[in-house]
């Protein structure tokens, strides 16, 4: 049985950890994106087909191509944030399942693009969630959103289509002067059953 964190980490991954909107002008170094990723690829995805995929835009000319697909309030926090990663999946993971899931080959479980389109957005998904959980790990603040250009992002970024945006997310050291007060949350009650 694995042990339980501490009321620090738990509190740095969950219960103090917020969306930030602005973030303070300390750079976010190229290993600890690195750190981050070496931390989400561990967590589970069916048939272990990994499909997210991930643009780190660094840079103000990088930042300049996500501009146009922006809506108006997410433009200034991702302009001025120091990372803005876009969170994609892979619409044709399955050719990578020979190395990732070496067991069987697992590709005609996904020949219907349905069943395909469904794997790689769910799964995807759930990496990105395990990206949010990595990045507070190893310290960065994070800002996910999904106020932009879908069809924008993916013709500027992944032309040829194999890639799709899920959605996106600032990264950086967050300013506690741009955040709001704490929105409630649903207790157990409210949302769960136990059958």
């Amino acid at each position: 049985m694995s042990d339980v964190l501490s009321d620090a980490a738990l509190d740095q991954l969950f219960r103090a950890a917020r969306s930030y909107n602005g973030f303070t002008d300390q750079p976010v170094a190229a290993e600890t994106l690195r750190q981050v990723h070496d931390l989400l690829r561990w967590g589970p995805t069916s048939a272990n087909c990994c499909p997210l995929r991930i643009v780190f835009l660094t840079t103000p000319a990088a930042k300049e191509r996500l501009r146009p697909a922006l809506s108006a309030g997410n433009l200034a926090k991702t302009m001025s944030a120091p990372v803005t990663a876009i969170l994609a999946y892979d619409t044709q993971f399955a050719e990578h399942l020979p190395r990732l899931f070496p067991h069987v080959d697992a590709r005609p479980w996904f020949a219907n693009p349905d069943v395909a389109f469904e794997t790689a957005f769910r799964n995807s998904t759930l990496q990105a969630g395990y990206f949010l959980l990595a990045a507070r790990a190893v310290g960065l603040d994070c800002g996910p959103m999904s106020g932009f250009d879908q069809g924008k992002v993916n013709a500027e970024f992944f032309a040829d289509g194999r890639f799709k945006v899920n959605f996106i997310c600032n990264l950086g050291y967050g300013d506690p002067a741009s955040l709001f007060d704490r929105s409630p949350r649903f207790d157990f009650e409210d949302v769960c059953q136990v059958l």
